[in-house]
C-alpha cells in the first residue's frame, strides 16, 4: 500500500559500505521524500550515533536501524480514538478544501459501524452545497443518517441539532464535517471555535476529538496546516489521506517530530473501507520495506 514512498532513501543504501557519502545521500533523499530539513538532519544524526554505538559495519544493518529509528519517532504518536465517556461523543473533523475530508469522515463512520457503534453525521460545511450533497451520498452508501440544514445556514446550529438527535436516539458518535476554507483565514478558525462553544454548552466539554485531515501529497504544506490548526482550535489527532502508493509520506515524520499530536488513521484509497488505524512499526516497514539482494 505504501510502495514507492522512500525509493530514493533505499537507493542511498545501495552502497557497499557505510560512508560519509551514504549519510549525505540519505539526508538529501529524506528531504526529497518530504521530510523537513530539521527532521532529516536529526534522523541522520541519530543513525550515525546508533551505528557508532552498535558497531554496525554493513549497510543492511544500518538500513534496519533507520527503520527502527523511524518506528521509534512515530511510536509516541500512535494512540487509538478516544472511547466516549458519555453519549454522544462528538468528533470534529477539520481541514482545508481538497484534502479528502468528507470522504475521510465517511470512512471513519463506516469503521465505527463495523465495530458495532452507532453514528450520526453532521453536515457542518454549509458554505458549499456540494459538501452537503457529498456527505449525504456517503451517508446513503454506508447506512448512516445525516443531519443537514440549507446552504449558508449557521454551522453551529447544525451541530446543535445533531447533538439533540443523537441524544434522542442514544447514538454513540456524532461526526461533524466543517468548512475547509484556507487555514490562514481568521473567519474559519473563529467559526470552529463557535462550534466548539456550542458543543461545550450542550455536553459540558468541547469536542471529544478534533481530527485534522491532511493530504499526504502536499509535502511541507501539511506541516504548516497542522501547526495553524493546532494553534487555533487544538487538535487531538490526524487522519492522513491519499496514501495509495503515490504519496511520499515524509511529512508524517516531520509532523511527528515537531507537533505533539497523535496520528489516528491512514486513508489508502477511495472506498469506504480504505482506512486503517495508525501502526508506527508497520508504517516504518512499509516506508522502508526489506531491501532486495
Amino acid at each position: 500500500m505504501f510502495k514507492g514512498f522512500f525509493d530514493k532513501v533505499k537507493e542511498a543504501f545501495r552502497k557497499s559500505e557505510i560512508t560519509e557519502e551514504l549519510y549525505e545521500d540519505l539526508e538529501e533523499s529524506l528531504i526529497l521524500a518530504d521530510v523537513s530539513v530539521g527532521t532529516a538532519t536529526e534522523l541522520v544524526r541519530r543513525l550515525r550515533e546508533a551505528v557508532r554505538q552498535n558497531g554496525a559495519k554493513d549497510v543492511e544493518r544500518a538500513y534496519a536501524q533507520l527503520q527502527a529509528l523511524i518506528a521509534e519517532l512515530l511510536a509516541s504518536h500512535a494512540h487509538p480514538l478516544a472511547v466516549p465517556a458519555q453519549r454522544p461523543a462528538v468528533i470534529l473533523v477539520v481541514g482545508v478544501n481538497g484534502v479528502g475530508k468528507t470522504t475521510s469522515i465517511a470512512k471513519l463512520a463506516a469503521l465505527l459501524k463495523r465495530q458495532g457503534q452507532s453514528v450520526l453525521l453532521a453536515a457542518g460545511d454549509t458554505f458549499r452545497a456540494a459538501a452537503i450533497e457529498q456527505l449525504e451520498l456517503w451517508g446513503q452508501r454506508i447506512g448512516v443518517d445525516v443531519v443537514r440544514h440549507q446552504m449558508n445556514a449557521d454551522p453551529a446550529a447544525v451541530v446543535f441539532d445533531a447533538i439533540q438527535a443523537a441524544r434522542a436516539r442514544n447514538t454513540a458518535y456524532v461526526i461533524v464535517d466543517t468548512a475547509g476554507r484556507l487555514h490562514t483565514k481568521k473567519n474559519l478558525m473563529e467559526e470552529l471555535k463557535k462550534i466548539n462553544r456550542v458543543i461545550a454548552r450542550e455536553l459540558g466539554h468541547g469536542a471529544d476529538e478534533t481530527l485534522l485531515v491532511l493530504d499526504a501529497t502536499t509535502g511541507q504544506n501539511a506541516l504548516i496546516q497542522a501547526r495553524e490548526f493546532a494553534d487555533a482550535v487544538g487538535l487531538t489527532g490526524l487522519m492522513l489521506t491519499k496514501l495509495d502508493g503515490t504519496a511520499k509520506g515524509g511529512n508524517v515524520l516531520s509532523i511527528a517530530a515537531e507537533i505533539p499530536i497523535s496520528i489516528r488513521f491512514l486513508g489508502t484509497g477511495e472506498q469506504a473501507d480504505d482506512i486503517t488505524p495508525f501502526d508506527p512499526a508497520a508504517f516504518a516497514r512499509q516506508m522502508l520495506p526489506a531491501r532486495e539482494p
